[in-house]
């Protein structure tokens, strides 16, 4: 099987005034016309669960309150996966372009997370107007906004 690399482009800065993206400068340019994007996809690594223990788990004892017993780790957001790759769709509260920084609403990621990736949100491309989900998930939130003020704490067994 072929292996590939990825190069962190960046990381993730959680602090008290909030939230945030830092780009290596040497991509600083690639920030260029990203303004005017309300939200931007962030692909990041799960480096806190990167370990070849964890690479080999395919399947989660119900991760959710609601879920089958046993899922498929692929039917779960579990940051354990064979390849620790996230995707989070963030609102961007200001970005200083000219430093490389991008504060954002909220990412699930802890501070010092690395960034490999950020794409622009296009709702042409990365919005599904009636999506289908399975039944014990029928319940949740239909938006990011929506999300803000469920109670995802009751949501999930861990």
């Amino acid at each position: 099987m072929q292996n590939f690399q990825v190069h962190p482009i960046g990381k993730i800065n959680v602090n008290d005034d909030g939230m945030f993206i830092e780009l290596e400068p040497k991509y600083i340019p690639a920030l260029q016309a990203l303004d005017g994007f309300s939200h931007i996809n962030v692909i990041w690594w799960f480096s806190d669960f990167d370990s070849e223990e964890m690479r080999n788990v395919f399947e989660a004892p119900q991760p959710y309150k609601k879920a089958p017993p046993l899922m498929g780790i692929f039917a779960t957001r579990s940051p354990i996966r064979p390849n620790p790759i996230a995707l989070t769709t963030a609102q961007v509260i200001y970005a200083d372009f000219s430093k490389g920084i991008i504060q954002i609403a909220y990412i699930d990621a802890n501070n010092g997370t690395p960034v490999l990736d950020i794409k622009p949100y296009t709702p042409s491309l990365d919005r599904v107007e009636n999506p289908g989900v399975p039944e014990w998930c029928r319940h949740w939130p239909k938006s990011l906004d929506q999300s803000e003020n469920f109670d995802w704490e009751n949501e999930f067994n861990f």
